[in-house]
Parts: C-alpha cells; sequence; structure tokens
C-alpha cells in the first residue's frame, strides 16, 4: 500500500522510493518496469547496488544509445552511494535523458539527505514505502491488498488474517493471493481460520482473548503454542495490555451505537461488538488488576524476571481470573 505524489506517472523521469519496506520497494520497482515493458518490450533494466555504481557509470548507463532503445535504471540503498556518485546522480537529476527512466531507492532518515532533497527538489515522483510497525497499519494494507483484487473480506477476516500472519507483508501479501485464488465470494473469518488455523492459534491476540475471555486452560495453552513456535514474549504482553485496555475503555464509556462508541474510543465497530461480548464478567477491580499483571508480566519478559515464560503464564492466568470476578459477585 505504498502512498504516491499527485504526479503518477511510473515513466517520469525520476522515481524516487523512500522507506524500508521491502514488498513495498519491490513492488515500486516493478511498476516502473511493467510500464516501460509495455511502451517498450526491448526496455533494458539495470538493477544496480552501491558498490556497483562506481563514479562515472551512471553517465555510462544514460547515454544515448545508437538504437533509442528505451532503460529503466534502478539504484538500491541510494542513502549508501559513495559521495562522488552522489554528485554523479545529483548532475543527472537536473537533466534527465530522454527515454531513460531513473529509480533511486531511498531508506529515508538522515544518511543521504543530501540525494533525498536533491531528488524532490528537482521533481521527482515519489512513493512512500513506510516500514508498518503498527498493527493497525498492516490491517489497512490487507484490506487495500483485497479491494486491489477486486474481492470482499469482512472486517473480521481482515484482522484474523494479520492476527494469523504478524507483522512480514510479503506472507501477508501472499495470503490474501491464497484465500482469492481458492475462495469465492466474501472472504470471512471462519475462511481464513480454515486456511490458517495452525498460525492463528500461535498468534499472541488469541492468548489475550482467551485471557479476556476468562477461558483459563485454553489461554494457557494458546500461551505454550505461541512461545513453542517463536512468538516473542513482548508481542504477547502488548496483545495482553490492548485486550484489558479494550475492556477497561469500553466498560467505562457511555452506552449508544456501535459506530458512536468506536468514534470515541477509537476502535473499529466490529471490535465494539467482540469486546461488549468479553467484558461479561468484568468489574473496575478486576480491570485494575489484569493491569498490574500485564504491567509485571511485561517488565519480567524485558529482562526484570529471570522466566520470562512463568511471567508470562502468571499474567494469564490473572487476567482469567479477574475476567470471571463479576460472574462470582
Amino acid at each position: 500500500m505504498a502512498r504516491k505524489n499527485a504526479s503518477d506517472d511510473p515513466l517520469a523521469p525520476v522515481t524516487l522510493a523512500v522507506g524500508q519496506e521491502e514488498l513495498l520497494l519491490d513492488r515500486a520497482v516493478r511498476e516502473v518496469v511493467a510500464a516501460a515493458k509495455a511502451a517498450d518490450a526491448d526496455t533494458d533494466v539495470r538493477d544496480l547496488t552501491p558498490d556497483q555504481l562506481q563514479p562515472g557509470t551512471l553517465a555510462e548507463l544514460v547515454s544515448p544509445s545508437l538504437f533509442a532503445e528505451r532503460k529503466v535504471v534502478v539504484v538500491r540503498d541510494a542513502q549508501d552511494l559513495s559521495a562522488d556518485t552522489v554528485k554523479d546522480v545529483k548532475a543527472y537529476l537536473s537533466s534527465p535523458a530522454e527515454e531513460i527512466t531513473l529509480v533511486l531507492l531511498h531508506a529515508g532518515g538522515a544518511k543521504g539527505k543530501g540525494l533525498l532533497d536533491a531528488a524532490r527538489k528537482a521533481g521527482a515522483r515519489e512513493v512512500a514505502c513506510p516500514k508498518m510497525t503498527k498493527p493497525a497499519d498492516r490491517l489497512a494494507f490487507v484490506r487495500s491488498e483485497f479491494r486491489t483484487a477486486g474481492r470482499s473480506a469482512t472486517p473480521e477476516a481482515c484482522q484474523a488474517l494479520v492476527d494469523a500472519i504478524g507483522s512480514d507483508l510479503r506472507e501477508l501479501a501472499s495470503a490474501v493471493t491464497q484465500l482469492v485464488a481458492d475462495v469465492g465470494g466474501t472472504i470471512d473469518e471462519a475462511v481464513v481460520g480454515r486456511y490458517y488455523t495452525g498460525r492463528a492459534e500461535a498468534s499472541s491476540f488469541t492468548v489475550a482473548d482467551r485471557a479476556v475471555e476468562g477461558r483459563t486452560a485454553e489461554a494457557l495453552e494458546a500461551l505454550r503454542w505461541s512461545l513453542s513456535t517463536g512468538v516473542a514474549p513482548v508481542l504477547i504482553t502488548s496483545a495482553l495490555a490492548q485486550g484489558v485496555r479494550a475492556i477497561g475503555k469500553l466498560s467505562s464509556a457511555r452506552g449508544g451505537r456501535p459506530a458512536d462508541l468506536a468514534r470515541e474510543l477509537g476502535m473499529p465497530p466490529w471490535k465494539i461488538d467482540r469486546v461488549r461480548q468479553q467484558m461479561r464478567g468484568w468489574t473496575p477491580d478486576g480491570v485494575s488488576v489484569a493491569l498490574r499483571a500485564v504491567a509485571e508480566a511485561d517488565a519480567g519478559v524485558k529482562g526484570g524476571g529471570d522466566d520470562p515464560e512463568y511471567a508470562l503464564e502468571k499474567a494469564v492466568a490473572t487476567i482469567a481470573r479477574a475476567a470471571r470476578s463479576g460472574r462470582r459477585a
């Protein structure tokens, strides 16, 4: 889900792809190459790393061809170019050659910022390829993948896919492609569960869901499976914190329609419905106890304890008990 600027012509003289999300960077390159080959099937594509682009190399690559063939010159990790090569690139930016498209892949940030600024000043077409570190970003990415494929997927299905696959965008994109190819009609949560049950069970959010629902045995089983499959303990504490905080937010909110509460609490409407089901049995004291348990577990998995696994098991058990506290009252 790379973002592009207003001048969105893949055959612009210079395309600047900025960010560290490898999948989006590769897609930015593929889009330019595809457009060039559509215009000229014999397009010459050169894909170079900084060590392959020595001073003077760019001038050779962009020099006019005897047959005026179209070229795409891709420069990866442009922030790592040598000072002399950066001078060559800046000089080229001021007078780009016809029938040649230069694609600069830049990580962004302070390193190599002079080249970044020069490309922008020269009017380069820019494609933003930011690293997607937030769950909400990955969820938006999955929704965009389904829309691009012309298929409908429920919000619950998109969330289940993110929960099951995790943070790897390539795997998420591949999963969407597989579901679109194999499944007819609207893709729902049940479909995602059938395809990715094993991975979904290892999800940190599954651990959190079972815990805040008061299902101790299932929560502990999901926790052990998650840890055995390599899920990082900090991701589990984060999911537990999100689950408990959602209970606390909704329990203290004014009543209303899911859409109204969603705007007030910053949650999607479908999540409001899910949390409403999960919060049965919770009390304000129970939320306080659970939040303290999460804080203690977080400290334990970040070096404050000798056994991160035990810290997580203790937190899960405490949260599950807190979830049932109101039912006993």
